[in-house]
C-alpha cells in the first residue's frame, strides 16, 4: 500500500500546478498504524515532488489506543507531524461500548496525557453527541474534560444513522433506538454555549477552536481551495473538477503497480459548483460571499439573493454587507437550509 501511495504521488505531482503545499493531512482509515519508517518514506516523497511551506500544518489522525509513549516520541523525533487529530468520541465507557470503539475512557485520558507530555500542543479531538447512551450530564462531562485538558480544537458531531451501516440495520429492525432529535438539538445548544463561554470560535458547524487555532487543512476545504487526495477512496479538487480514487485496496494497488491512477473524474457544472459552495460556505464563520458567486455569473447571484430572503426574514440567516451567515438559530438547521438553497438545474447566464 505504501509503495502504491508513493507511485500515485509521483504520477500526480502536476495536479496542484506547482502551488505551495500549506497543509498535509493523514486521515481516513487508521494512518497512525503505519510504522515510522513508512511515514518517513511518504514525507520524503512529498518533499521531493512538491514545494511544502516550512510552516505547513501536518496532521495525523489517530485512535487513542494507537498512541503509545514510544510512538509519540518517534513521531516527534523522526517525522514533521505537528498536529494530532484523535478520535476520542467520548470519555464514557458506556458510550464507547455502544459505539463499538476499541479504546476505553481510561485510554482516552491517557493518550491526551501522553500527547501533551510528548510536546504535541496542537491537538484536536472528535466527540459525538446525541447517542442513546450519552445523557445531557455525560455530554457536559465530556466537554468539561476537554476544557480541563485545554484542547485547542474540538470537532463535535451529532450521531447519524446511515443506510447500509450496521447501526442503520439495527435501528430499522428496532434493535436500537433512532436518534432522539430533541436531545441532539439540546446537546448542540449546550455545546455552542459552553464553547463560547470558554472563548472558542464556532468557525464551522461541527468545529470549535480557540482564536488562531483553526484547522488549516479543513478550512482550506471549506473555503473551496484546491487539494490533492492520495490513497484508496481519496478525493481531489482543482477548482472545476472532482476526482476520486477507487475504494478497493487490492485494485488500487494493482493499478498503481501498472502505473495507472485508479480514479474517476467529473467536471462540475456551474450549478454543481454553486451547490457545493453553498453547502460548505454556509456552514462556516466566513459565510457565503456574493463576490465568489459572481464568478459563476450574475444570474447565480440574483438567484441566491432572492432564495435566501425567506431565511433572512425568519432570522436563521444574517447578512453583513455582501456576506450571508447562519444565525445561532440557523445553525440547528444548517443542512436543511443549504439543501433548500440548492439549484436543481442550470440558470441562464
Amino acid at each position: 500500500m505504501v509503495s502504491a501511495i508513493l507511485t500515485e504521488l509521483e504520477l500526480r505531482q502536476e495536479y496542484l500546478n506547482g502551488a505551495e503545499v500549506g497543509s498535509i493531512y493523514f486521515g481516513g482509515g487508521t494512518p497512525s498504524l503505519l510504522e515510522i519508517k513508512d511515514l518517513e518514506r511518504i514525507f520524503e516523497t512529498i518533499h521531493r515532488l512538491f514545494k511544502v511551506d516550512a510552516r505547513a500544518e501536518i496532521t495525523l489522525e489517530a485512535n487513542p489506543d494507537d498512541l503509545s509513549a514510544e510512538k509519540l516520541e518517534a513521531l516527534r523525533m523522526y517525522t514533521p507531524v505537528n498536529r494530532l487529530s484523535i478520535g476520542i468520541q467520548s470519555f464514557s465507557d458506556a458510550d464507547l461500548r455502544w459505539m463499538n470503539r476499541a479504546h476505553h475512557a481510561q485510554h482516552a485520558r491517557q493518550c491526551l496525557d501522553l500527547s501533551l507530555g510528548a510536546g504535541f500542543q496542537d491537538l484536536t479531538i472528535d466527540l459525538i453527541y446525541g447517542a442513546p447512551t450519552t445523557s445531557d450530564e455525560q455530554w457536559q462531562e465530556n466537554l468539561s474534560i476537554a476544557f480541563e485538558y485545554g484542547i485547542p480544537h474540538l470537532s463535535c458531531y451529532c450521531l447519524t444513522v446511515e443506510e447500509g451501516t450496521a447501526l442503520g440495520t439495527f435501528v430499522r429492525r428496532g434493535q436500537q433506538p433512532p436518534v432522539d432529535e430533541e436531545k441532539a438539538a439540546r446537546q448542540f445548544e449546550y455545546l455552542m454555549q459552553a464553547t463560547e463561554a470558554r472563548g472558542y470560535d464556532h468557525y464551522e458547524i461541527s468545529n470549535f477552536a480557540l482564536p488562531g487555532r483553526y484547522a488549516q487543512h479543513n478550512s482550506n476545504y471549506w473555503r473551496g481551495e484546491h487539494y490533492l487526495g492520495v490513497g484508496p477512496s481519496a478525493h481531489s479538487f482543482d477548482g472545476v473538477s472532482r476526482q476520486w480514487n477507487i475504494a478497493n485496496n487490492a485494485l488500487y494497488i494493482k493499478d498503481l503497480n501498472e502505473r495507472k491512477v485508479p480514479a474517476e473524474r467529473e467536471v462540475l457544472s456551474p450549478a454543481q459548483r454553486f451547490n457545493e459552495y453553498i453547502m460548505t460556505a454556509l456552514r462556516t464563520i466566513w459565510g457565503v460571499e456574493t463576490e465568489k458567486l459572481e464568478a459563476l455569473g450574475p444570474t447565480y447571484v440574483a438567484y441566491f439573493e432572492q432564495a435566501v430572503q425567506r431565511y433572512l426574514l425568519a432570522g436563521t440567516v444574517e447578512k453583513n454587507g455582501a456576506t450571508y451567515r447562519l444565525s445561532r438559530a440557523g445553525k440547528l438547521l444548517a443542512d436543511r437550509i443549504a439543501m433548500e438553497l440548492f439549484l436543481d438545474q442550470e440558470v441562464n447566464p
